[in-house]
């Protein structure tokens, strides 16, 4: 099925822009050579009677329950903030049966399903955004698959379309929604299929600006769109130089080995020519007068495909190949890349656990994304366990293991920690992008196809610099955001954003005692990584403060809570 759109609807000019364990080595060793000698004895008769078979090996123990630390530190790598209820679910499970529980939970209801209950498919919504940020922000402060979110999350700072680059059609908000959902419903998904996913989304083909792109025109001189081309190799899969399987880049002559060149991008912009928004037949005015077409897969529009051949990454799609055989030629060859696995196993380490992952760390991840262990590649549930479930990210590790939390998870992890509500069902958080009044980014709301930070990036002219540590979320921290990010948090705290309300009834019985209190805090929103040191003197200050009324224990609550979320040792999760 094809469609034309009218001129004011096409996208604009591109814009510039796991081994096992070697306890479970030695047990397999051990079977095996007891298994071969059993056999050989019973081959040649063992010289007589048969010998008594040997006796099972015992089962080995089961891992330790997580202690209460334990727990709370692996919720803030695999949640978007950790709880007293699920610092217990941990304990009980254990880190392996927490995510299996948490695999297992459904999808909640969507977010465009959100924006539809609330009305904002009126005509007024067509050309704002109203809506979207909150129906971003109820699920990833309130949601109870809180893995799933916190996942989703992570992908959207990979695979990034941010609302304000949404130009085609209207509707921005469930556009946005749209997208948000497909990562959602993808993220334990497969990668290849992901894929197909993104390449289709009409919010990709919008944000960088593909949707619409035309075969070569010889006359007029036009070019095929070369912007998805570009970042799908450069920022989604492949990255810019070719890398081993522990992600350490691989050297010709000394040097960085490029994954690509020029002629690639050009030969792949081909394969995304003549797709755009799937209007289901009807004129451009009817087919976007409700937002229902933003959430269908774009289709093809014959006459902009370009047929000829089409060449990059050592792969060719043969002249007079369809749009979609021809698609599905090109993304295989992307999945099945070298440097598929351990490019985005990296990132995902980042994003979860720590910026400076040792390449063996990588190497461990990027096997189970070659092969889950039934002989599947990209099996991003597999990745995802495998992540959360290496020594490396159970093991606090030295000095330079760890990364800088980024505001928006100091926000979700002081909401979860207290089981904050919006009783009037709005979560009217709002657009938090601004540094000095807000938390210095807002979901979906990145500034560039970049993210907010790049997971590369290194603080110039600091003592991270000179040790060579990449310190991604260290790129939006600065003077003005420090402190723009303490104060939101504060008037968070204080229940001064729209109407959400925290239920602090556990820490208001330890009120009175500054110590007690403190350490009930550490523990939950900073897995007592907050230093005994600092806590004492925070304790001296929470000390002075009136204690013995419900408002005076209110009042300790909040500045505990605010000193506590400003702590460098909590702002830094280890």
């Amino acid at each position: 099925m094809t469609v034309d759109l009218q001129e004011d609807l096409r996208a604009p000019a591109p814009r510039s822009d796991s081994p096992a364990p070697a306890s479970a080595l030695s047990t397999l060793s051990t079977l095996s050579a007891a298994t071969f000698v059993a056999a050989s004895l019973a081959a040649c008769g063992g010289g007589g009677s048969a010998p008594s078979p040997s006796p099972e090996p015992p089962p080995p123990p089961p891992p330790p329950a997580p202690t209460e630390a334990e727990a709370s530190r692996f919720l803030a790598q695999a949640s978007m903030g950790a709880s007293r209820a699920e610092i217990a679910q941990v304990m009980s499970l254990g880190y392996a049966g927490w995510l299996d529980a948490q695999f297992a939970l459904p999808v909640t209801d969507t977010r465009w399903d959100w924006l539809v209950a609330h009305g904002f498919t009126a005509a007024t919504h067509k050309n704002d955004q109203a809506g979207f940020d909150a129906t971003v922000w109820r699920k990833l402060l309130s949601a109870p698959d809180t893995l799933r979110q916190r996942i989703t999350f992570a992908l959207s700072e990979i695979w990034v379309v941010a609302i304000d680059g949404l130009v085609g059609g209207g509707w921005k908000q469930f556009n946005a929604a749209a997208w948000m959902d497909l990562l959602e419903a993808n993220a334990f998904g497969s990668h290849r299929d992901w894929l197909t996913h993104m390449s289709l989304s009409g919010a990709m083909g919008d944000f960088l600006t593909f949707r619409g792109s035309a075969r070569e025109d010889a006359t007029s001189g036009a070019l095929p769109d070369e912007n998805y081309a570009r970042e799908l190799m450069q920022l989604f899969t492949i990255g810019l130089v070719m890398l081993e399987a522990d992600g350490t880049p691989q050297l010709t002559n000394g040097q960085a080995t490029p994954t690509y060149g020029l002629p690639d991008i050009t030969g792949l912009a081909r394969v995304f020519t003549g797709w755009d928004f799937d209007l289901q037949g009807q004129g451009v005015a009817a087919g976007t007068a409700t937002p229902d077409f933003h959430r269908r897969p774009m289709i093809q529009v014959a006459r902009r495909y370009e047929t000829g051949p089409k060449t990059f990454l050592h792969t060719t799609i043969p002249d007079g190949t369809d749009a979609y055989t021809g698609l599905g030629i090109a993304l295989d060859a992307i999945a099945a890349h070298q440097n598929v696995a351990p490019f985005l196993s990296r990132q995902l380490i980042q994003r979860l656990v720590t910026s400076n992952p040792s390449p063996a760390y990588v190497a461990r991840v990027a096997a189970v994304f070659v092969d889950d262990g039934t002989g599947t590649r990209g099996n991003l549930k597999a990745v995802v366990r495998a992540l959360l479930l290496d020594a490396e990210a159970r093991t606090p590790g030295d000095a330079d293991h760890g990364k800088l939390r980024e505001p928006i998870l100091r926000f979700t992890g002081w909401a979860r920690a207290y089981g904050v509500t919006s009783p009037s069902g709005l979560w009217d958080v709002g657009d938090t992008s601004d540094a000095a009044k807000g938390l210095a980014q807002s979901p979906g709301r990145s500034p560039s196809v970049f993210n907010f930070f790049r997971p590369g990036y290194v603080p110039p002219n600091t003592a991270l610099d000179a040790g060579a540590l990449e310190a991604p979320e260290f790129q939006i921290a600065n003077e003005s955001s420090v402190l723009g990010c303490v104060n939101y948090l504060q008037r968070a705290v204080q229940g001064a954003i729209a109407d959400l309300t925290p239920d602090y009834g556990a820490l208001l019985a330890l009120a009175d005692d500054a110590s007690a209190l403190l350490a009930e805090i550490n523990l939950v929103l900073a897995a007592n990584q907050v230093s005994a040191t600092t806590l004492a003197t925070l304790a001296t200050a929470v000390s002075t403060m009136a204690s013995g009324t419900d408002t005076t224990r209110r009042a300790r609550v909040n500045a505990a809570l605010v000193l506590v979320l400003a702590a460098p040792e909590y702002i830094v999760q280890k």
